[in-house]
């Protein structure tokens, strides 16, 4: 889903992992895609953390692959958030998530052979969790630590209900500590990062948060308006940007509005 997310599948020796959904509207889509990458079908399921964005296809996908069991697993934070998705998920229809396999850091998935460990990557939400693939030297990290759309495009994680700070640092201290083993980083919102971006995110994405935080935190002290944060963000952040330009920037409006509401929920404004 280009410009938005990224849906992974982690195969080996036939056995095959999704990581996250995207909405349910989407799964008939990626299920297409699936088939024709010849990843059909899915075995386990992981969703790293319990937004919409990541859970909502969940029966969906069970429901157009129900010639083979399917193995949701997610943090055993996230067990209650998938019954009762409307605590994560204020206003919107999201479908509940049953029978749920927990997980906690430390924990491993063995895909034939090649073992996947879970890190609690908390902050963006307090029920996120990390994928990481040693001998790929990949980590999965979901929406934990930066959500970059391209080069030129950026956004921060400080979302509702549940950001935390001081979780969220943690988390980055842990990324650092893994700098040697990685050469990539999957974001769900987008893509894979390599090599000297791969580098490049972890040396700058505790800078990126604060200066996000501190600068809307202003801006919203001058003017309560989504348009006005709107634009002084994308003057200030991303004004090279392809996919939020000055002429269509709906779609960043949506997401600094997110940002306002995750900043008042955790008592910043």
């Amino acid at each position: 889903m280009k410009g938005f997310m990224a849906v992974y599948v982690i195969e080996n020796k036939g056995m095959r992992m999704m990581i996250d959904t995207s909405s349910s509207l989407m799964t008939r889509k990626i299920m297409k895609k699936i088939k024709e990458f010849g990843l059909y079908p899915i075995h386990k399921l992981l969703l790293t953390h319990s937004h919409w964005d990541h859970t909502d296809g969940v029966e969906r996908l069970r429901g157009l692959q129900n010639e083979v069991e399917i193995e949701v697993m997610a943090s055993e934070n996230a067990i209650d958030n998938l019954k009762n998705p409307e605590r994560m998920n204020e206003g919107l229809e999201v479908d509940p998530v049953e029978n749920v396999t927990p997980l906690k850091e430390g924990d491993t998935i063995d895909l034939n052979g090649l073992k996947l460990e879970i890190f609690n990557f908390f902050g963006h939400t307090q029920d996120h969790i990390a994928v990481f693939d040693e001998k790929n030297k990949n980590i999965f990290t979901g929406d934990a630590i930066l959500n970059r759309y391209d080069r030129a495009t950026f956004s921060p994680t400080f979302m509702p209900p549940d950001f935390n700070e001081s979780e969220l640092f943690k988390t980055f201290e842990k990324l650092r500590e893994m700098k040697t083993k990685l050469n990539s980083i999957s974001l769900s919102h987008f893509g894979v990062w390599a090599g000297e971006d791969c580098e490049r995110i972890i040396n700058e994405m505790e800078e990126l948060h604060y200066k996000t935080k501190e600068s809307i935190i202003e801006w919203y002290s001058e003017n309560h308006s989504r348009d006005y944060i709107t634009a002084k963000y994308h003057e200030k952040f991303i004004p090279n940007s392809k996919i939020h330009t000055k002429e269509n920037i709906v779609g960043l409006k949506w997401v600094i509005n997110g940002l306002i509401i995750g900043l008042k929920s955790s008592g910043y404004i």
